[in-house]
């Protein structure tokens, strides 16, 4: 399974809200390579580590992709690009956000690439949207499930899921 996740705390237009530019983004994945199995719902959630910044729209995508790692994680920061995202300050605000965050339970760690993604366990924004839609997936590295996972995050981390 080939688990993508989506945020934005800011909109990129023509998008108005930061939730109409994560749903751009997500029918846009078809154009890099990807198709969507499956998609959480939309999550509102506090930004982390806490700052003053606009609150997120996040979710998580299953795809299915013939694109190796690497290639597939570069046409996700090409997207981000194209959704005017700009690299600088770690933990900004931004327009989009995409992550890898599981390849088929591929560990990998490179300096360009690490896999799983290196905090998703310590995430409710990216493992609640998890748990709706891959309830029984396993953390490559630490054998858990995202059920475990969540049991063990500390307090904190405001997330709702935002009607559809």
């Amino acid at each position: 399974m080939i688990l993508v996740g989506i945020g934005s705390n800011l909109a990129h237009a023509p998008a108005a809200t930061p939730r109409h530019t994560v749903e751009a983004a997500l029918a846009a994945l078809s154009g890099v390579g990807v198709r969507i199995i499956a998609r959480s719902g939309w999550y509102l959630s506090a930004p982390v580590p806490a700052s003053d910044q606009p609150w997120f729209v996040n979710g998580v995508a299953a795809v299915a992709s013939d694109l190796a790692p690497p290639v597939l994680l570069d046409q996700l920061l090409a997207l981000e690009a194209e959704f005017g995202r700009t690299r600088g300050v770690a933990n900004a605000a931004r327009t989009l956000d995409l992550d890898l965050l599981d390849h088929d339970s591929l560990l990998c760690e490179t300096p360009a690439l690490t896999l799983p993604h290196p905090r998703l366990h310590q995430r409710r924004f990216v493992l609640e949207p998890l748990r709706e839609i891959a309830p029984g997936w396993r953390h490559p590295r630490l054998r858990l499930t995202v059920a475990e996972l969540l049991d063990r995050l500390p307090p904190g981390q405001e997330v709702s899921r935002l009607a559809e």
